[in-house]
């Protein structure tokens, strides 16, 4: 006989730590935030978009904390993890420094005949490989030897700086296309023989980085050749790669729609023949956080809008509506080297509770628009050997993980389809991207169900990083499997008292060089925290002895898991 169960009513209560004045708490009354469940009603696969990553710098990878920090993404979904980063093509000696690195991939002798390296290609790519992650090749940048204007070619630059001053030899278009062909397919054709053809098939092709703005200094038709003949050594190696493009900076405007217009239908630039192959399409989309009365401020309307419009220009042209579509960088800001005022959400939970709800309205925008959304990739990694928390958008400072991370080990956690989920006090989909989360809390839900379990994603928001009251949940599930007599339900919480690095940081007492024994107990602090776990046995058709009540703080993300 089949029960509804209108069943496990979590009342979600933790305190918050920060006191709160009068008028803050006058503005919002979160003392019955109402969440619903609904097990047996699927909305269709969950995407698990959250599995991509990159950075700028390429060489962190294979150091000491770049490597610890891969082990701990590929752990979270192995072999189904990717990983974007600038400078693979880049002159130098593979000395990293913020916003640059370098492989020395080519060069060429005193009368110009092409020197390929690939040594620390092969390190970088094996280092990703070993820890379960798998590249997203991003072809780039040119190399000195064929830059149309290789000096100056190192950038100087350093946080506070005008950023134009990255902007150097390194962006020009080449000066020899045929010579970048046979540089990209001879690159190619050394990691199908180095990993083998079953490898490659799963990596992702796309040529340069954010081609609309300053790191291209040709013209559009000149990147268009530049993309051709990247795309002409790619697929000459290996006919069967997945390569696409073109990783705009936003969703493109006119730029990215005439390249897609020249890839389905204009003459190919290294082939001569109509249109070039591309299999996924890219573009970025950051928000526009600020610094406002002495407090941040976040910006997501500013980022989901920029989906909103680039999954309508993709959709313009039917042949692309189908393809995979990667936002191929997908954050609060736009410079995770960057510091100052306006970034100071970083270290904290402003960083993780954003992340929670972004998350979720990306795949709401993707559900609206009936398009292939496939990935939406965070740009941040960490920064080797810099201060702790030294303001850097990082998913770990100094191998420990930050409390952002502690989202994606609970994006980790679901998987099957996505189940339909409401709460009384989520802000409206249309309401967030035009106005962002400005009055009213976000108190949201994002739900799955897969095999034996249903997780539940819960985030209380708030664009400005202010003291607000504990949003109070009572959370319904109903549709749970008539069958099943005994039921686990375990509640992961990331706020300012759990899974925070952070915060237990800062309470030692901010040290410059924590000793061995603070260090081990920030790497406690920075695992994600089971605050609670319930067995529950069904007794005539129902739950007993489940009342607790709980609260989730302001900029709080909790993850409640049922199991049976």
């Amino acid at each position: 006989m089949r029960s509804e169960l209108k069943l496990i009513f979590l009342s979600i209560s933790v305190l918050f730590m920060m006191a709160l004045s009068p008028t803050q708490l006058a503005a919002q009354d979160l003392s019955a935030v109402t969440i619903e469940v609904e097990a047996s009603k699927s909305l269709g696969k969950l995407r698990p978009i959250w599995r991509y990553f990159g950075a700028d710098e390429p060489n962190y990878s294979y150091m000491k904390d770049g490597k610890k920090l891969l082990s701990q993404i590929g752990e979270l979904s192995p072999k189904q993890v990717y990983f974007r980063t600038h400078n693979l093509l880049t002159t130098g000696p593979g000395a990293p420094a913020l916003k640059w690195g370098s492989t020395n991939a080519y060069t060429e002798d005193a009368d110009g005949n092409p020197i390929y390296d690939w040594k620390l290609l092969d390190l970088i790519f094996d280092t990703y490989l070993e820890n379960g992650v798998r590249p997203y090749v991003q072809i780039g940048f040119m190399p000195k030897a064929l830059s149309t204007k290789p000096d100056p070619y190192e950038p100087n630059w350093r946080p506070g700086l005008p950023y134009e001053r990255i902007y150097t030899g390194w962006t020009y278009p080449p000066k020899d296309y045929d010579k970048w062909m046979e540089l990209v397919y001879q690159w190619t054709k050394h990691c199908l023989d180095r990993y083998g053809a079953k490898e490659l098939e799963s990596w992702y092709w796309e040529t340069w980085n954010e081609p609309n703005i300053g790191y291209w200094k040709g013209t559009r038709e000149e990147f268009f050749k530049t993309h051709d003949y990247a795309i002409a050594g790619v697929l000459k190696a290996f006919p069967t790669a997945r390569v696409g493009g073109p990783d705009t900076a936003g969703d493109g405007g006119n730029f990215a729609r005439e390249f897609y217009r020249h890839c389905l239908e204009g003459k190919n630039f290294a082939t001569g023949e109509t249109g070039t192959k591309i299999d996924f399409v890219s573009f970025h989309a950051k928000g526009a956080p600020n610094w406002v009365d002495d407090h941040i401020q976040m910006g997501i309307a500013a980022q989901l809008k920029t989906i909103e419009t680039g999954f309508k220009l993709i959709a313009e042209f039917p042949e692309l509506k189908t393809k995979p579509i990667i936002i191929g960088e997908s954050d609060p800001e736009g410079c995770a080297a960057c510091q100052g005022n306006r970034f100071t959400y970083r270290n904290g939970t402003m960083y993780s509770s954003y992340t929670a709800a972004s998350f979720a309205r990306k795949h709401d925008l993707a559900d609206r628009h009936q398009v292939n959304f496939e990935g939406a990739l965070t740009w941040a990694f960490t920064f080797e050997d810099q201060p702790y928390f030294a303001g850097f958008r990082q998913l770990a400072s100094n191998g420990i993980p930050m409390p952002v991370f502690n989202v994606f080990r609970m994006f980790s956690k679901m998987n099957g389809d996505r189940i339909a989920a409401t709460s009384s006090h989520q802000v409206p989909l249309d309401d967030i991207v035009k106005n962002g989360v400005r009055k009213s809390a976000d108190v949201g839900v994002l739900a799955s169900r897969g095999e034996r379990q249903v997780a539940i994603l819960v985030w209380h928001y708030h664009d400005d990083d202010l003291k607000g009251p504990d949003a109070k949940v009572k959370l319904g599930v109903s549709s749970l499997p008539d069958n099943v007599k005994t039921y686990t339900v375990d509640r992961y919480v990331v706020d300012q008292d759990n899974s925070n690095s952070f915060a237990a940081w800062q309470k030692m007492g901010s040290p410059i060089a924590p000793d061995q024994k603070q260090y081990d107990q920030l790497q406690r602090a920075s695992e994600l925290k089971l605050v609670e776990q319930l067995e529950l046995t069904r007794t005539d058709n129902i739950f007993t002895g489940l009342e607790t009540k709980f609260s989730l703080q302001r900029q709080g993300v909790a993850l409640v898991v049922i199991s049976w």
